[in-house]
């Protein structure tokens, strides 16, 4: 069993920044993977940035270049630095955890509301 606890969302004007995380604690595997995605009100669910399994990152196209995804494995900790944030980037954004039994885990979201 997996869980996953985000943090950092809030209110932010455009052109403003905010930094998430995603704490994970249970049963945790090196091989496992870990994300983010966002949904807003109406639309599906989107991947926003990615770890891959040979280390490298993907992103959104919409997001490449202001966001960045990093993780702190001591502390069992995903991070995404968004920059430049627009009104389209608002939305619930989910952490999210894929095992090695392809089993995946949802955290319950933190909200990300970019107004002025």
């Amino acid at each position: 069993q997996v869980q996953l606890v985000e943090s950092g969302g809030g209110l932010v004007q455009p052109g403003g920044s905010l930094r998430l995380s995603c704490a994970a604690s249970g049963s945790l595997f090196s091989i496992d993977v870990m994300g983010w995605y966002r949904q807003a009100p109406g639309k599906e669910r989107e991947l926003v940035a990615t770890f891959t399994t040979g280390g490298g990152t993907n992103y959104a196209e919409s997001v490449k270049g202001r966001f960045t995804i990093s993780r702190d494995n001591a502390k069992n900790t995903m991070y995404l630095q968004m920059n430049s944030l627009k009104p389209e980037d608002t939305a619930v954004y989910y952490c999210r955890y894929r095992n090695h039994y392809y089993q995946v885990y949802w955290g319950q979201g933190t909200q990300v509301t970019v107004s002025s």
